[in-house]
């Protein structure tokens, strides 16, 4: 509605696949290995990967052209390890996102999610992306600047603007929380920004290709 657009809900697979995910623990030392999107968060540890069981299931083709015919790809807001990623981890469609001449960009949650993504910072998500998917994958990182709601939400810690200058991304900073509800982002604050970040970069391509022209 906030973008006068329709759209159509597209699988990533058809096949019957598994979340696993590895846990470092403290005690004893090692890895826990916990299998279900649901059992992950409830396990408390952290999380040092996930993958797909099957590893070799098939990208759904319709996913697939979609993704090729896109002129931007949005990843998120939502679960990083087991909504965004999950999806992700199918291999046709992972590189269908990695080939497309689609502007692609990341938008990293507001707030951490208990037992996935907590104590992480915006630089983290960047981490986990890269680790699971590969450097390139979204040039683009769209996060909240902390600027309104930091420290309203009372159960929930926000993500911080904070991450390493080599990320191999660019990160836009905005102002995109929900001032009624502090953890989630303002869906027409979240939307505009994402409009206004292809409409500038389409014009910065444009200008750079009449310069080389």
């Amino acid at each position: 509605r906030v973008l006068a657009i329709r759209g159509r809900i597209l699988p990533s697979t058809l096949d019957n696949v598994t979340l696993v995910a590895d846990l470092r623990r403290a005690a004893p030392s090692g890895l826990l290995r916990v299998q279900g999107e649901s059992s992950i968060p409830k396990a408390g540890q952290p999380i040092d990967r996930v993958f797909l069981r099957p590893e070799n299931a098939r990208a759904y083709p319709g996913a697939v052209r979609a993704i090729l015919n896109a002129d931007l790809i949005v990843a998120g807001p939502g679960s990083l390890f087991t909504s965004i990623l999950p999806n992700l981890l199918v291999e046709g469609i992972r590189q269908a996102v990695a080939t497309s001449t689609a502007l692609r960009l990341y938008v990293c949650n507001v707030a951490t999610q208990p037992g996935e993504t907590d104590g992480f910072d915006v630089g983290d998500h960047v981490s986990a992306l890269q680790q699971h998917l590969g450097r390139d994958i979204f040039p683009y990182v769209l996060a909240d600047d902390g600027s309104a709601c930091s420290g309203m939400a009372q159960t929930l810690k926000m993500v911080a603007p904070t991450y390493p200058a080599n990320t191999g991304y660019r990160v836009v900073e905005a102002d995109l929380c929900d001032r009624a509800v502090p953890w989630r982002h303002d869906a027409a604050r979240l939307a505009n920004e994402i409009m206004s970040f292809y409409h500038s970069q389409r014009t910065e391509i444009s200008a750079n290709k009449e310069v080389k022209e």
